[in-house]
C-alpha cells in the first residue's frame, strides 16, 4: 500500500496579513507548490483514484472546499504555473453568491466561472446542495439535498464527477446510522468520499467514504506543511 496525503484548501488570499484559519496567503500556498515539484510529487484529480489499484510512491491530492472566488483569483494561477491538479467541491445551491454558513463575506463562483475553469487542472466535485450537517438531516432530507444538487448539475450542464467532501467533515458516526447514511452514497452513485480526520490515507482506501483529508491553515509555515504532508496535523500531548 502507498501514503497518499489528501490536503484540504478553502480560501486564498493575496494578502500575508489575512494568512489565519481558512485563509492562505498566495504567498504560502506558491511555496507549498513550489515543494511538491521541486521534491517531484505527482497529483491526481480524486476521479483518477477510481478503479486505480496503484499510485506513485510520491503522491498527493488537493482539493479545495466551497468554491469561493478568491480560489479562481488566487489558486487557479498558480495550479497552472506549476502544472498541478485540484478537486474543487462545490456546495451548489449557493453558486453566484456568498458562504452565508459562514459570515457570508466570500463569494462563491457563478456557474460561468465554474465553467470557465481549466479542465487539465481543476475538475469538480460535490460538496452537497445546502451545505448542512449530514448527522443533522434525516433520510429523506438527505437524499432531497442530493436530488437537488443533480438537478442543479443537469440544468447547468456542468461536469461534476461523483465525489463528495462532506461539510464541515461532519457525518453520521453511530454505526447504525452510519451503515444507511453509506448506503444511501451507494445508491446514489457517489464513488467516494472525503471527511478531514488530519491523517495520511494508505491507497487503495480502507474505505471510499471515510477517505481522510489534511486541513492546511493559513497560519502554517513551510515547517509545517512537509510535516503535514508527511504524517498529518501536528498533534501535542
Amino acid at each position: 500500500m502507498s501514503k497518499l496525503p489528501i490536503l484540504m484548501y478553502h480560501n486564498i488570499s493575496s494578502n500575508l496579513d489575512l494568512s489565519r484559519g481558512l485563509t492562505l496567503a498566495s504567498q504560502k500556498f506558491e511555496k507549498q507548490l513550489q515543494y511538491l515539484v521541486k521534491h517531484n510529487f505527482t497529483t491526481y484529480f480524486i476521479s483518477e483514484l477510481d478503479n486505480k489499484n496503484s499510485i506513485s510512491s510520491k503522491s498527493v491530492v488537493l482539493t479545495f472546499d466551497d468554491v469561493t472566488e478568491n480560489q479562481l483569483l488566487y489558486a487557479l494561477p498558480l495550479l497552472k504555473k506549476y502544472n498541478i491538479k485540484a478537486t474543487f467541491f462545490v456546495p451548489f445551491s449557493f453558486i453566484g453568491s456568498s458562504d452565508s454558513w459562514n459570515l457570508g463575506s466570500e463569494k462563491i463562483m457563478t456557474i460561468e466561472q465554474l465553467k470557465s475553469l481549466d479542465p487539465d487542472c481543476v475538475e469538480l466535485g460535490h460538496h452537497s446542495f445546502s451545505h448542512k450537517k449530514y448527522s443533522e438531516l434525516n433520510k429523506n432530507e438527505i437524499q432531497d439535498d442530493f436530488d437537488k444538487s443533480f438537478e442543479f448539475i443537469s440544468k447547468n450542464d456542468l461536469k461534476v464527477f461523483p465525489a463528495l467532501a462532506y461539510p464541515y467533515g461532519n457525518y453520521p458516526k453511530k454505526e447504525n446510522q452510519k451503515k444507511d447514511f453509506f448506503q444511501l452514497l451507494e445508491k446514489n452513485k457517489i464513488k467516494m468520499a472525503l471527511r478531514i480526520g488530519n491523517r495520511v490515507n494508505h491507497f487503495p482506501f480502507k474505505n471510499k467514504y471515510e477517505i481522510q483529508r489534511i486541513d492546511i491553515k493559513g497560519e502554517d509555515n513551510l515547517f509545517v506543511f512537509k510535516w503535514k504532508l508527511r504524517i498529518g496535523k501536528l498533534r501535542l500531548f
